[in-house]
């Protein structure tokens, strides 16, 4: 025999959960558009790149990745078609930061070898930052049990691995031959490298405090 206290008790635990799973339907869905913004900030970046590699192999892979993520893009709008959702809302300020990089990498006063080097370090930190993003949403809607959503983000990832490991493949004749060429005299710093020079020292400051919190 079930009490009423008994009942009633599970409808509460059922609510409960209920809301939970929305909640995470609303994270899930914040952490999609800040993606979807990522990627179209990379369909602006990423023939910059390409330009601007001086290895044509980098310049391939720059370029067959540009459409990779075009197709990206497109596989997010499903998933927000799936969510009946729009997928404009956030900025991904994360990977507005990472663009800004690779901008500083192709302003750098470096030639050959060595100015591809600071163009795959750009490359794979965004690289990065896109497995990571993917395998947190993912993650999120294997819990909310959202099969079709899983299916796409999931052709994502596995983009998004492959293009790193083709990148780090293609960086080691690159690093080598960088190691190889003579350094350069350096010329003056630009007011934008003073600035950057200067906030690294403030990051610095800020953390002595809490490392040296640690050390005790």
């Amino acid at each position: 025999m079930v009490h009423k206290w008994q009942s009633g008790r599970e409808s509460q635990i059922y609510k409960s959960n209920r809301r939970g799973l929305c909640r995470l339907k609303d994270v899930l869905l914040d952490e999609l558009r800040d993606m979807y913004s990522a990627e179209n900030q990379l369909v602006k970046a990423l023939p910059k790149l390409a330009k601007g590699a001086k290895n044509a192999k980098l310049k391939e892979l720059f370029t067959a990745h540009l459409e990779e993520t075009k197709g990206q893009v497109e596989r997010l709008k499903e998933v927000f078609g799936h969510l009946e959702e729009k997928p404009t809302g956030e900025h991904c300020n994360g990977m507005e930061g990472i663009v800004e990089e690779g901008k500083d990498a192709l302003e750098k006063d470096e030639e050959g070898a060595s100015f591809d080097s600071g163009l795959i370090g750009a490359a794979l930190r965004t690289e990065h930052y896109e497995i990571a993003g993917y395998q947190a949403t993912i993650a999120m809607a294997k819990t909310l049990g959202m099969q079709d959503v899983i299916d796409l983000l999931t052709e994502n990832l596995n983009e998004e691995l492959a293009a790193a490991a083709k990148i780090t493949e293609a960086a080691q004749p690159i690093l080598r031959q960088s190691s190889e060429e003579p350094e350069h005299k350096k010329k003056p710093k630009s007011a934008k490298e003073k600035y950057s020079a200067q906030k690294s020292r403030e990051d610095e400051k800020e953390a002595a405090l809490g490392l040296k919190k640690r050390a005790s």
